[in-house]
């Protein structure tokens, strides 16, 4: 895997257009930040994030099973962080790279299972429980193809780019609780 022209290649990444984003960024992206999708599957996460009436967009999904949709070149602003601050940056959407990563996120205790927001069922098996101030919290977990996948992203995009930071979308802007606690191994802060 590398990248040419800010696009990854000889990885078997997808390309959806995302037509909607057209802005340049300024210098080389230096930050990168995490999300999860919420959504259904991987494919369908990103035609819906590459849609001209949504104001969200992404630079890669990358889904369960290792698959790398990319809806932008590096080079090009995408909508993901929203408001944001981080490191004495704001408005990070201008100096970093969005990847969205297949996934549930939070999921409810109910009656003995747990339900992502979408109402889906997640097993027991691909739920991941954190204790943190004396509770636990729910999260739908990634798998270790996706983890394999995003490492390897990660590897490659700092190869290219004066990366600097990995975070979470919830690094950068408390409204947010993605990618939630099972990626902090990703994270450099």
């Amino acid at each position: 895997m590398y990248i040419f022209n800010h696009r990854l290649e000889d990885c078997g990444a997808e390309w959806i257009l995302c037509l909607k984003n057209k802005k340049r960024m300024a210098a080389p992206p230096k930050m990168v930040v995490l999300h999860y999708t919420a959504g259904t599957d991987c494919r369908s996460s990103a035609i819906y994030l590459s849609r001209p009436d949504v104001d969200a967009s992404a630079h890669l999904v990358l889904g369960r099973r290792g698959e790398i949709i990319q809806l932008l070149p590096f080079d090009i602003e995408a909508w993901h962080a929203g408001r944001s601050r981080y490191a004495g940056q704001e408005g990070l959407n201008r100096c970093s790279i969005g990847i969205e990563l297949d996934n549930l996120g939070r999921l409810d205790r109910k009656d003995g299972r747990f339900v992502a927001e979408c109402g889906r069922v997640v097993p027991p098996e691909e739920v991941f429980a954190c204790e943190a101030d004396g509770a636990t919290t729910y999260w739908h977990r990634y798998t270790e193809r996706q983890k394999a996948v995003l490492a390897e992203v990660l590897r490659v995009l700092r190869g290219a780019y004066p990366i600097r930071h990995v975070v979470g979308h919830s690094d950068v802007t408390a409204r947010k609780q993605d990618p939630g606690p099972e990626l902090r191994e990703f994270m450099c802060y």
